[in-house]
């Protein structure tokens, strides 16, 4: 995983993803909160990674490729810096080809570094770097006592055959672009898409066996949103609060450039929110993610994950505050279509059959519906209902279903419904 923090860049791309060519530089800076000094600055760096390549041709929907998602993009951009770039490389093959202890890989970067501009690595940074790698299983510490020797941890990729390493390439190809979490699964893509290749350097097989599957399937902003989710779920594993900076949807900011200039700076701090986190939610309609959490004093308190960015955790608390924190934030939502924490309200609807022999209607009603029920049934229709905790987010599901579904309770969701299709039907009029 990237190891620096890249919350600008990640705004810069959502915001590139969602808008397109729709903003100036003026606009595109203002509605980020950086200046258009630091946006040209950002859009060089960003080429500059993407091989001088127009930065909208990664989110250039072509339905016959399995596009790379940007946040990979932005995960190989950033997670090394320039002497780790050179460093790690030494260091992983080193490990391949046996096991070494920190002083006799901090011999093989001397010898290597010599003539690298920047000063050589001392004993503690190489330290770092193992207990970096051994963090994410890059790397195994052997055996033994002191001196700790460590060798490369890729067991798994040498015991597997040729059609062995195909099959799980494919698997994990497929489960990436069509499931969520996709990160991760993007990570260890790429890594066994190495090791296929290099294998089959040494054979007649044909690098095409590396795209078996042509198709794209993921919101842009989802994946991007992605990047806190792995710290957010550690903070929840570690009942510990963690604090953010947060910019609601309806700020007309996305981002806030910090200030490096003191005589610039304005001497506050901005306002961070403070969270005790107990749920992380996923909106698969819009590709949204929430981090449901309280407050110090157990308000219960949502976040929608697109406006969070300089991610810091905190203390941890006692596991029985923890839990009861966590069991109110569920009973507040139990009844909710998504995150709504409202008033209780009955949602009545009638479901018109498809002309076809299979009902995909009544189908999808009783997979997504929930746990509402199907009362009412004739040859034509049959009638949907559920308790949720307000209408504002069954809403847009229902308007999914179009004339298949018309709204009968409660008065004023159908009322919103009415004027809404009211409108649509003034953008079609006839000319």
């Amino acid at each position: 995983m990237a190891k620096e923090s890249f919350d600008k860049e990640i705004q810069f791309l959502r915001l590139l993803a969602l808008t397109g060519d729709a903003f100036d530089r003026q606009q595109f800076a203002g509605r980020l909160g950086i200046s258009v000094h630091t946006f040209d600055k950002t859009i060089r760096r960003l080429k500059e990674l993407n091989g001088e390549n127009d930065l909208t041709e990664l989110f250039g929907y072509r339905y016959t490729d399995s596009a790379e998602p940007a946040l990979m993009f932005l995960f190989r951009a950033k997670s090394m810096k320039e002497s780790e770039s050179r460093r790690l490389p030494i260091l992983l093959t080193a490990l391949q080809q046996q096991a070494h202890t920190a002083s006799e890989l901090l011999e093989l970067c001397d010898e290597q570094l010599a003539d690298y501009a920047a000063a050589p690595p001392d004993e503690k940074t190489i330290r770092s770097d193992l207990r970096y790698l051994e963090e994410i299983g890059v790397v195994r510490r052997e055996p033994g006592g002191r001196p700790y020797r460590y060798r490369l941890n890729h067991d798994l990729i040498e015991q597997l055959s040729m059609d062995e390493l195909l099959d799980l390439y494919e698997f994990v190809d497929v489960m990436a672009h069509t499931r969520i979490p996709s990160v991760q699964g993007y990570l260890l893509r790429d890594n066994l898409k190495i090791a296929l290749r290099a294998a089959i350097a040494e054979t007649d097989w044909d690098d095409a066996l590396l795209e078996p599957f042509c198709y794209r399937y993921h919101y842009e902003a989802r994946i991007l949103d992605e990047a806190h989710l792995s710290a957010l779920l550690s903070m929840v594993e570690q009942q510990r609060y963690v604090s953010f900076q947060y910019y609601s949807p309806s700020r007309k900011r996305t981002y806030g450039a910090r200030s490096t200039n003191p005589l610039f700076s304005s001497g506050q701090e901005q306002l961070r929110k403070r969270v005790l986190p107990a749920r992380i939610i996923y909106d698969h309609q819009y590709g949204r993610w929430y981090l449901l959490g309280t407050l110090e004093g157990g308000r219960i308190v949502k976040f929608r994950m697109d406006g969070i960015v300089d991610i810091a955790g905190e203390e941890a608390v006692e596991s029985t505050l923890f839990q009861e924190r966590r069991a109110r934030v569920d009973s507040k939502i139990r009844y909710s279509w998504l995150v709504d924490t409202g008033d209780m309200v009955k949602v009545k609807a009638r479901f018109f059959k498809p002309d076809t022999q299979y009902d995909f209607i009544r189908e999808r009603v009783a997979m997504q519906g929930q746990w509402g029920s199907i009362t009412e049934e004739d040859e034509t229709s049959f009638i949907f209902e559920i308790e949720v905790n307000g209408w504002v987010e069954i809403r847009p599901w229902l308007r999914s279903f179009g004339s298949s579904c018309e709204v009968l309770e409660p008065v004023g969701l159908r009322n919103s419904l009415i004027e809404e299709w009211k409108e649509l039907a003034g953008y079609y009029e006839s000319i």
